[in-house]
Order: structure tokens, then sequence, then C-alpha cells
């Protein structure tokens, strides 16, 4: 009687976390309650540089512990240059289950063998140049460089890179030194593509800024962030990151006196990565983590934090659908091409620009 009073009691035991390891509705993806049924026996997922301001990862850990309360999330914000330096630090005892990255990082942590292959949902959609033939990172969002125009201080618009020649616009652009900033370096391949150039040289963009500046239509160049600046009304025209201009336009109070352009030639997208760390701790939660970042309910998360999907093809809800226009433009950042022109990037601009 006593064997079967405490196999009842297993039993209502085992019936009963199961029932709170459950979610509503149906599964985002097959094999997801599987999944979260050995992610909740580890409790945790470390993700490494999602800082919750930036791309909208605070909302994203929200919805995650909402959707799996049984995992915890931890977190840090370190950039990009400095997760790759602390993986490698650990790497004889992981702490991280994650990282993420600029995608150039994703590739240097890969080389090092600091990252396990794992193909999450929607992986398969991805352009190829957008993902590692071996799972070790994929791209989880994309940062368009477009035209954020202050209306105020524009009164025409411009829609293309041959715009900007004009001398309309004498004195009124800004952009980050392709030198020394990410954003800069991204600027000069979507200048490149715009231009008539692509992957084998960045010649006819370095090319082309160059004739900006000769036609003083260059205001300066900044070695960070002008976001603040452009806020104040101090920039007519800065050639910068997209989000930037729909944070300024739909958060920061902008509204319509701001303009984002993307340029009718071309433009191109800085790639941010996400990987499994090798030997992390916990690796059924790090695959519940990045298959949810990758699901539709993910993607569309980040679309909200102002930044594109990766994932081609992603149904928004109609009011932010309309914050991000078509754009077959977009031309798909080869993260390995343009590390090897980075020096012709350094080298071209400051010949051709500042004509050292």
């Amino acid at each position: 009687m006593k064997n079967k009073l405490m196999l009842f009691v297993a039993t209502m035991l085992l019936f009963v976390a199961q029932t709170a390891l459950a979610f509503d509705g149906a599964e985002l993806y097959p094999g997801e309650k599987a999944l979260y049924e050995k992610a909740a026996e580890e409790g945790m997922v470390v993700s490494f540089d999602t800082g919750p301001t930036w791309a909208n990862w605070g909302t994203m850990f929200k919805r995650f512990k909402a959707r799996y309360p049984e995992v915890e999330m931890a977190y840090n914000d370190l950039g990009s240059g400095a997760t790759v330096v602390a993986l490698e630090k650990a790497r004889r005892r992981p702490q991280a289950d994650t990282a993420y990255y600029f995608g150039a990082s994703a590739i240097d942590a890969a080389n090092k063998g600091l990252l396990t292959g794992f193909e999450p949902v929607n992986y398969e959609k991805l352009p190829d140049v957008y993902r590692d033939k071996e799972g070790r990172w994929f791209i989880v969002h994309q940062l368009t460089i477009a035209f954020l125009v202050n209306k105020k201080l524009v009164n025409t618009v411009p829609q293309s890179w041959a715009d900007l020649k004009k001398p309309e616009y004498k004195n009124a652009i800004v952009y980050l030194d392709p030198r020394s900033t990410g954003q800069g370096q991204v600027l000069s391949f979507a200048a490149n593509y715009g231009n008539g150039g692509d992957m084998s040289s960045v010649l006819p963009g370095m090319e082309y800024l160059a004739e900006l500046h000769k036609a003083g239509n260059v205001m300066r160049v900044e070695g960070t962030t002008p976001y603040a600046k452009f806020l104040k009304g101090e920039i007519p025209i800065w050639i910068g990151y997209e989000n930037d201009g729909l944070k300024a336009k739909y958060k920061d109070g902008m509204g319509d006196d701001i303009a984002v352009v993307i340029p009718r030639e071309a433009t191109v997208a800085a790639p941010y990565a996400i990987s499994m760390v090798k030997d992390g701790p916990n690796p059924n939660a790090a695959r519940l983590w990045l298959n949810f970042i990758m699901t539709d309910a993910g993607q569309t998360t980040f679309a909200e934090g102002f930044v594109r999907p990766s994932v081609p093809g992603i149904k928004l809800p109609a009011d932010i659908a309309e914050r991000f226009p078509e754009t077959p433009q977009l031309r798909p950042l080869d993260l390995h091409k343009a590390a090897g022109l980075k020096s012709e990037i350094d080298s071209a601009w400051t010949r051709l620009v500042l004509g050292k």
C-alpha cells in the first residue's frame, strides 16, 4: 500500500512539473516544448553582450521569460571585440552560453575555435553570406545605411547617392570616419555599390566620397556617433544607420521633421550575429534562446526596436512594417570579403579625401 502511495505521489509530481512547463498555444516550431523541458532542467541561459537598451534586447528578454518561465536569463554588455576576448579567456571553463556581436567579430570567434555549430529556426532562409557554413554564427538583424535628413534644414530631401553631389547640399553632410568606425566602413561599401562598385574593390566608393568633399558638401567627418548633435538640429544630412533615424522619428521626438531615405541606387547593412558558445554550461537553454530569437516573434521584436530583421519574408504588424520599406537595392554584406578590404578603405580614403 505504501509503495502504491509513493508511486501515486511521484506520478502526480511529474504531472505537476510537466503542467508547469507547458505553455499555452501551439509550438513556435516542432520540438519546442521538448527542448523547453530540457532547458528547464538547466534553469538558465547566459547571453553575452546583449545589452537591454540596444536593438530591443530588453523586450526580447521579457518575452522569452514569459514564454519559458523556468529558464532564467543572465546577460552582460561588453562590446563586440571585448566579447571575443572574454570568450577566449574563459576557453577552458566557458561562462557564456551564447555571444552576440558585429558579424566580423563572430568570424573572429569562429576562427579561434570558441564556437559550436547550431542551426536555429529559419536558418535556411538566410542569405548565404549571413550564415556560417558550419552554423557557428548567423545574422539576427541588420543596420541599414540610409540618409537621415533634417527637413527643417533641408528644402529638398535627397533620394540617391547622385543627389548628394548637388550644390544645394553644400556644407550639409556628415558621416563617420571609415578608418576608425564600423559604421564608416559599412558606409564605404554602401557608397561603393551605389556608384557601380562591388566587393572586388572599394575605389568607386572612395572616389565618390572624395567628390563630396571636393564639392564642399561635407560639413565634417565624425569619430563617434553624432546622434545627439543630429537631434539638436546641428546636422542637416547624416549618412548613418536607418535605425537611428527611426529612433529619432518615433521615439526621440523628431516626428515628421526627419526623413529616413534608403538611397535609390544601392545600400548595404551592418550584419549583427549570434552564436552558441563551445562547451557552454547550458546547451539546451542556449538552443531554446537562439531558436526564439530567430522565430517570427523574435524577429518582430527586433523590428519593434527599429532594426531590420535578418530573416527574409517575416510578416510584421502593419504599423511596424510601414517603417521598413521594401529595399530590393539592399546588398547583403559579405563579411569575409569586407575584412579583406579594410586596408584598402583606410589607404584610399586617406589618399583621396585627405590628400596624404
